[in-house]
């Protein structure tokens, strides 16, 4: 594997890159203690994101500029194809327009269609780092997709990011005929962050019954307060790339409190929300050794608990962003086949 360059992060996208210099570097007898619960493909990859980490500023508000600052020229160049167009949307009552990108148009057709969000820990990150990524999807399935600019915490909590997916979701809705899919079969997606708001956005969605949802992806999604608060993982879960300090400061900025507070309000966390009934099947996928892996399993159990189809999918050895950080393994391109798989499944 090449070095884990700022042009190496840069072709693999932000949610990836974030991942890999986000967490705090580990003392070498311990980075090698780390390793023995890594995938020996991943293995590589895992001892350069050690060495990047001790590099770069981790989240935090003295860091935070700086932070997105070196994250903001994340994202592969886009492709000729398929298509892209960058639009303003109206946003939500009293709130600024909500800039979407819009993947693989193809106006009249009735395909399914994908409303994505991107990752970044809540406080960084963008829609257009995703774009190319998200041509490569839409290429193997020709759907059409839509990503969306949400605004970020700090600067705005969680009541403005969702209420900017939703719009976005409502003008995927409205506009179906002009992407060219069917506005019956929609699913949401995002990868860590991102997953952890399109979970919010299927709650949403539910809960206002106005835009029924066909499925929800959610990849190693940041669904929890908890951790990183109130609950620390144990062992070696969550000690290379995103950690839990990253984490919590993640979750403060998205609040706008202290989190695992009893005063945290369910709606701005999936992990809180009473009742998962009634929400699309869906796919979850982590790795083993991911921060997010036992909140991610805990809240497949609850949707299975609650009736939702529901596929779970944890991956061994695999720590946060493993695919777009070490993407030519096989064990990535098997997790990339397993998303793929379920989206066709989904549609089928």
């Amino acid at each position: 594997m090449q070095g884990l360059s700022r042009r190496r992060l840069g072709l693999l996208g932000a949610s990836a890159a974030m991942a890999a210099v986000a967490g705090k570097t580990a003392v070498a007898g311990e980075a090698e203690d780390l390793l023995a619960y890594v995938n020996p493909e991943l293995r590589p990859a895992a001892r350069q994101i050690q060495a990047m980490s001790a590099k770069f500023p981790p989240p935090a508000k003295e860091t935070l500029i700086p932070w997105r600052k070196f994250v903001s020229g994340f994202g592969a160049p886009v492709a000729a194809t398929p298509p892209v167009r960058k639009l303003a949307i109206k946003g939500p009552p009293g709130a600024p327009d909500v800039t979407i990108f819009v993947v693989n148009a193809k106006p009249g057709a009735a395909r399914p269609g994908i409303l994505h969000m991107h990752g970044g820990g809540f406080v960084g990150g963008g829609a257009e780092s995703s774009v190319r990524q998200l041509q490569d999807l839409a290429a193997a399935l020709d759907y059409g997709i839509v990503t969306v600019e949400y605004r970020l915490a700090p600067e705005a909590t969680y009541a403005a990011s969702v209420e900017d997916n939703y719009a976005g979701l409502r003008w995927l809705r409205d506009h179906a005929a002009e992407v060219g899919i069917d506005p019956a079969r929609i699913a949401v997606m995002g990868e860590s962050a991102g997953g952890g708001h399109a979970a919010l956005l299927a709650i949403a969605a539910r809960d206002r019954g106005e835009i029924p949802l066909a499925f929800q992806m959610l990849i190693y999604p940041m669904l929890d307060d908890a951790t990183g608060s109130t609950r620390l993982p144990p062992g070696a879960i969550g000690k290379i790339g995103w950690d839990a300090k990253a984490n919590a400061f993640g979750w403060r900025s998205f609040l706008g409190q202290a989190p695992g507070g009893a005063k945290v309000p369910a709606k701005a966390v999936p992990a809180r929300t009473a009742s998962l009934a009634g929400l699309p099947p869906t796919f979850i996928g982590v790795g083993s050794i991911d921060l997010f892996v036992d909140e991610d399993v805990d809240y497949a159990r609850r949707l299975i608990d609650a009736g939702v189809a529901t596929e779970l999918l944890v991956v061994p050895g695999a720590f946060h962003g493993f695919d777009g950080i070490a993407p030519a393994t096989s064990v990535a391109q098997q997790f990339a086949a397993a998303k793929i798989s379920a989206l066709r499944r989904a549609f089928a």
